[in-house]
């Protein structure tokens, strides 16, 4: 890198040594992330740190450490998926319009821990931390977004913490079985079996966070039950933690029979990506509905996540942002040719 141009300069408080390395990361690896990515040079002195670069965003890079620095307050060790996540939010066209990072104080700002019995689960960044504020108030409650934003993993999250605390007596993982074509009825086995494969996701949350005979032992006793939503109907939910999965593949009347079943004591998380529909082509899709009908509803809480709320592969994120900006790019294309009917026709 050869900018030598100071262009900005922090000193973070308290110098607390500990804090500052868990900051800089392994051999300054976070620094070294940041500085790929906002194309700078930082060097930093104890607590004291210089930005060498274009101005915006060497701010940026200053807003980013001085941000992840209070986080080094409740977290022993940062990830580079935390830096990654830190960096998405920050935004140099957010910072340059005055927005910075954090954003003040709302209830998503707050630190935010899920307990349960094999480890401790922290939302990552403001998103995260309002969808679980979110769950955690609300007995409705829909995350929507992409791929990698973390919207099934705190909802599994939640629901065992809930169940840890004697909060609900019951949690049930539900999923349309609608994916690439193939039926229940194709597959073998009995009605688990089946259903199975569909909800690896949610079991893989499960074992991580209760371990494999815990799981186990509480799916042996119906204590957590999966189905397939067309076993829903008919059924009223007392009591439990009911966790919709990949609800963009249910139809308007799936979706209207799975919230009636709500019950006493009961929170219901329906996540879903509406980019990724599998539903046969002509058939509405039951979460898009849904986001028309009730989002002025009292009681219904909906997050939306975005390309920049995604942890997982840098990668993950380019990918969504390019098929959106091709989603958008074709609905402009469809529109300009129905308008240009329409005149032909007038």
């Amino acid at each position: 890198m050869e900018t030598q141009t100071l262009a900005h300069s922090i000193t973070l408080e308290p110098n607390d040594a500990r804090r500052l390395a868990n900051l800089c990361g392994q051999f300054d690896q976070h620094l070294r992330q940041i500085e790929q990515r906002l194309d700078i040079e930082i060097r930093n002195r104890g607590n004291q740190f210089a930005f060498y670069g274009e101005p915006k965003s060497a701010r940026a890079a200053g807003e980013v450490l001085s941000f992840l620095y209070k986080e080094t307050d409740s977290s022993d060790h940062l990830t580079p998926d935390e830096i990654h996540l830190a960096l998405q939010q920050s935004g140099v066209e957010e910072l340059m319009a005055g927005q910075g990072q954090g954003g003040g104080n709302t209830e998503g700002d707050q630190v935010v821990l899920i307990r349960t019995k094999k480890c401790s689960v922290r939302p990552r960044g403001l998103n995260q931390r309002k969808y679980v504020h979110a769950v955690q108030t609300n007995d409705i409650n829909f995350g929507i977004g992409p791929a990698g934003t973390g919207k099934t993993y705190l909802a599994v999250a939640c629901a065992v913490e809930a169940l840890l605390k004697d909060e609900v007596e019951r949690i049930l993982l539900v999923r349309p079985a609608v994916e690439a074509g193939e039926k229940l009825g194709f597959l073998p086995g009995d009605l688990s079996q089946k259903v199975d494969p569909y909800l690896r996701p949610l079991y893989d949350a499960l074992f991580e966070m209760l371990g494999f005979e815990t799981v186990g032992k509480l799916i042996e006793r119906n204590v957590i039950e999966v189905a397939p939503l067309a076993y829903m109907r008919g059924r009223t939910l007392n009591n439990a933690f009911v966790i919709l999965d990949e609800s963009q593949n249910t139809t308007r009347e799936q979706m209207k029979m799975f919230l009636t079943r709500i019950g006493f004591g009961s929170t219901a998380v329906i996540t879903g990506d509406p980019s990724q529909i599998d539903l046969p082509r002509g058939q509405a899709s039951g979460l898009r509905h849904a986001i028309e009908v009730l989002g002025n509803v009292n009681g219904i809480s909906f997050t939306h996540f975005g390309a920049k709320d995604v942890v997982r592969h840098p990668l993950v994120q380019r990918i969504v942002e390019a098929y959106d900006a091709h989603e958008a790019q074709r609905e402009a294309e469809r529109e300009a040719l129905a308008a240009k009917r329409g005149e032909d026709a007038a």
